[in-house]
């Protein structure tokens, strides 16, 4: 019987070393890491992220993002949810609509995280 997976949703910070600089990774970063990789592991969030990121105040409603991605507002606040669980977006309502607003410091927490530029990667390739 497979194993149910437990449901991640963190919005907290991650301020690990870039992986790779230790031989070793907490499970509280493991986790924190993995849940905001997992959110982004999507081909329209990522694009949803890609326009909000070019926006001058990184900010976007709903209504605006459907159309960029061509489904309805219903899916892409499915999409923007998981982006808002694992903390990469934030949200705040206007009225009658929703903006969701790029955190820039969980997008820095995942590239400095993940780059690799620091190690010594000569031989390896």
């Amino acid at each position: 019987m497979p194993k149910t997976l437990p449901l991640l949703e963190d919005a907290s910070p991650i301020c690990c070393d870039p992986l790779g600089a230790s031989a070793t990774l907490s499970l509280d970063d493991a986790m924190a890491l993995a849940v905001r990789l997992k959110a982004l592991a999507d081909p329209t969030r990522l694009q949803l992220l890609a326009y909000l990121l070019a926006q001058p105040n990184q900010e976007a409603c709903t209504c605006d993002l459907a159309p960029i991605v061509k489904l309805s507002e219903p899916t892409v606040s499915h999409h923007l949810k998981k982006l808002e669980t694992s903390g990469i977006l934030t949200k705040e309502r206007h009225g009658m609509s929703v903006h969701y607003r790029v955190v820039p410091e969980a997008i820095h927490a995942i590239a400095r995280t993940l780059d690799a530029g620091t190690l010594d990667l000569s031989g390896v390739l």
